[in-house]
């Protein structure tokens, strides 16, 4: 054990979760790779979570940062914010929402936790509709509303939480089912819980659920939920914390693969947006963001130096098209991979979109979740010298990766290598 897990160990949480048997210390980081404090390089498929979105060390984040820090770093929502108003226009002309309102908060979870407020304020109501195997984050509201297990400590909660059919494609009582059934089925599911309940506040659904290991549902689904929804009142909150700015290359965001039926009436975002820095916040009409009757601030949320970030990452994002390089790398990736999924029993699916990719892992000759391939996975390949994370949810388990937007093709080419040969370690 290093003396910095030892200490680690000795003042944090138990529950607080570590990768890998020695766990990692990362040092340092620049474009697609970090280095250890050993002085190893490592390809990062995981982007601290899906955070670093552009690259590690970006020059224009870096720079735009350091010029921040200079003039001033802080000083609450209190008082005028020139980069947190810029900032502000610029995702509330991206959202697709109309009329839209930005709340600045430090992280998704709390992101989450404001969109909640906002809903069950505006509609008088603490029910709130979510997905199975569903992640929101790990405030008490924000795991009230998350349908995984794994990632839910208690079940109390100041909502009342009703799990609706959809989130998972390949697995579940409509599995079988084609697209079109599929989705039939599933709204069929919502209006008959909608009969045998008081209107709820908000649906909550991720376009493609991240803890969860990167399932979706067939495109179009949630734009049939809309319609159901719109006839009870119900607001759809799209939780874009990991899908949005670009991540699945046909979209910049999630709930763009369900638009049929409009936009949502608030997206909640965070990770991306700050590659690196502690950006979350919400999106949505004004006249649901101003509902509140009581006077609210945030300290943290939306400062200097986080705009400063946001602004800086943003602007390269879009000068660069880092949507259209995720589109066309990522769908090499993915192609890469079932390619390799075809020869491999334990492989179950490989599926995803853009550069958020799943591979999920069973049991050869069943469909049972195989967690002890996944952690021989994770370890072969950070042998081979790539990060790559974890996830899933009711007995499953897949592989997540998704990279900075930034990927190359010879690096996609570099990391799927290395993921073959941990894969084929695992049986």
């Amino acid at each position: 054990m290093s003396d910095l897990y030892a200490r680690h160990r000795a003042v944090l949480p138990d529950w607080l979760a570590l990768y890998y048997d020695d766990p990692l210390e990362i040092t340092h980081g620049e474009g697609r790779y970090v280095w250890d404090a050993d002085g190893r390089r490592y390809l990062d498929f995981f982007g601290g979570i899906l955070t670093t979105m552009t690259a590690h060390a970006l020059p224009e984040v870096t720079k735009a940062v350091s010029e921040q820090v200079g003039r001033i770093i802080h000083s609450s929502t209190l008082y005028l914010n020139r980069p947190m108003v810029e900032l502000a226009e610029r995702v509330a002309q991206l959202s697709g929402i109309p009329d839209a309102r930005v709340f600045f908060t430090t992280s998704g979870t709390e992101a989450n936790d404001t969109a909640l407020l906002l809903a069950t304020t505006y509609r008088r109501s603490n029910t709130v509709l979510a997905m199975r195997n569903s992640y929101h984050g790990r405030s008490f509201s924000a795991v009230g509303v998350t349908g995984n297990r794994g990632w839910s400590p208690t079940s109390l909660s100041p909502l009342q939480t009703l799990y609706v059919h959809g989130g998972v494609r390949t697995r579940g009582p409509f599995a079988h089912l084609g697209d079109d059934e599929f989705i039939a089925a599933c709204v069929d599911d919502l209006k008959d819980l909608l009969g045998h309940t008081r209107a709820p506040a908000a649906l909550i659904a991720e376009p493609v659920q991240g803890v969860g290991g990167f399932t979706s549902p067939p495109d179009g689904l949630y734009a049939a939920f809309r319609e159901v929804l719109r006839e009870h009142g119900v607001l759809w909150i799209a939780d874009e914390v990991q899908t949005g700015w670009g991540r699945t290359g046909d979209h910049f965001w999630g709930w763009q693969a369900h638009g049929r039926s409009g936009p949502p009436d608030m997206l909640t975002f965070a990770k991306g947006i700050g590659n690196g820095m502690s950006i979350g916040g919400v999106v949505a009409r004004a006249d649901i963001m101003n509902c509140l009757d009581a006077n609210s601030i945030s300290t943290f949320g939306g400062t200097q130096i986080t705009m400063a970030a946001g602004l800086a990452n943003l602007t390269y994002l879009l000068e660069h098209d880092l949507q259209g390089n995720a589109r066309r790398v990522g769908g090499l990736l993915i192609e890469r991979l079932r390619s390799v999924a075809a020869q491999l029993p334990g492989v179950r699916e490989v599926r995803g979109r853009g550069l958020m990719i799943g591979v999920e892992l069973v049991e050869p000759g069943t469909d049972e979740a195989d967690p002890r391939a996944a952690a021989t996975v994770l370890e072969a390949a950070r042998d081979g010298g790539l990060l790559i994370g974890k996830g899933g949810g009711h007995h499953t388990s897949a592989l997540r990766v998704a990279p900075p937007l930034s990927l190359t093709v010879a690096e996609a080419e570099e990391g799927a290598a290395i993921l073959e040969r941990a894969l084929r370690s695992a049986w």
